[in-house]
């Protein structure tokens, strides 16, 4: 819950139920709980009533989950409202919410503060909209438990963009970039009719080249992680980008690769890598961009 001068409290936790071992048997006699005492005669078996008060009075009364509260610290800034971005505390019990990062945001959007702002979809890793700045680390809040992070969850958005709102980056810059290297297959030499109707095959090692780079979700962790990025956005493509240029540069059915190599020959687009190696340490799907742009690098040479 959002901080305020008094702390509301949170409802009580779900209510517990306490049963007898199945060896006991249980019945109603006159309005009180009576328990078998184990003394049988005849097949019968002897009850002996006032033995289950305690048991009674837990019955009666619901047991309630300890509080574990987590407080969230949360980078919020509207551009329409003319403040300056701050910081905004929200404290959460943790049996109230689940288990990930993206469990609490959405629970804080939906019960505290609807003008709360971040991108989300699949919350599987697969779609890369939640990435940003958790505990000091690019990662996507989805992937990324709570109970990985000790004492106050700090949040922010990938750094070195510029904010649309709240947890929002504008991701524009990134994604011309990415058409740049012009991310799909070229073919040129095959008729449009045969591409069309033929089914383009690929041998077994071929398609093995393409490993640790086709499964790159776009999700900018390691592009916003990198220094060179943050110093030179508009010259360096990032190791996002170069990763996925490499990817179509290694795919043995594209014809275009001597095109697309000499579009990063000599070019601030592809050197201005130092290979300080944040991006691989980043990758919440763990890629290597920071192997794949040295491999391109000595093939551009």
């Amino acid at each position: 819950m959002l901080r305020s001068g008094l702390r509301a409290f949170s409802r009580a936790g779900p209510r517990a139920a306490t049963l007898l071992p199945a060896s006991e048997n249980v019945t109603r006699g006159l309005g009180r709980p009576c328990r078998a005492s184990g003394k049988s005669s005849g097949g019968r078996v002897t009850l002996e009533s006032g033995k289950l008060g305690a048991w009674s009075a837990s019955m009666s009364s619901p047991a309630v989950a300890a509080r574990r509260e987590k407080t969230f610290v949360i980078y919020r800034w509207d551009p329409e409202s003319g403040n300056e971005p701050e910081l905004r505390e929200y404290d959460l019990d943790l049996n109230e919410t689940g288990p990930m990062v993206l469990d609490a945001l959405i629970k804080i959007k939906n019960e505290e503060d609807p003008s709360f702002a971040f991108r989300r979809s699949c919350r599987e890793g697969i779609c890369g909209s939640c990435a940003m700045n958790i505990d000091g680390k690019n990662t996507l809040a989805c992937l990324k438990p709570i109970d990985d992070i000790s004492g106050k969850v700090y949040i922010y958005p990938l750094p070195h963009m510029y904010v649309i709102k709240d947890l929002v980056p504008d991701m524009s810059n990134f994604y011309a970039q990415y058409k740049s290297i012009r991310p799909w297959l070229i073919q040129s030499e095959r008729p449009l009719e045969e591409q069309r109707e033929k089914e383009n095959l690929q041998s077994v090692e071929d398609r093995s080249r393409l490993d640790g780079m086709y499964e790159c979700i776009l999700c900018a962790c390691c592009q916003t992680s990198c220094p060179s990025y943050w110093w030179n956005p508009d010259r360096y493509l990032g190791p996002a980008v170069l990763m996925q240029a490499f990817r179509w540069i290694s795919d043995s059915r594209d014809v275009d690769q001597e095109a697309r190599l000499g579009m990063l020959k000599g070019s601030a687009k592809l050197y201005n890598c130092h290979t300080i190696g944040n991006c691989t340490q980043t990758c919440p799907k763990n890629l290597n961009p920071a192997l794949a742009v040295w491999k391109l690098k000595n093939m551009a040479h």
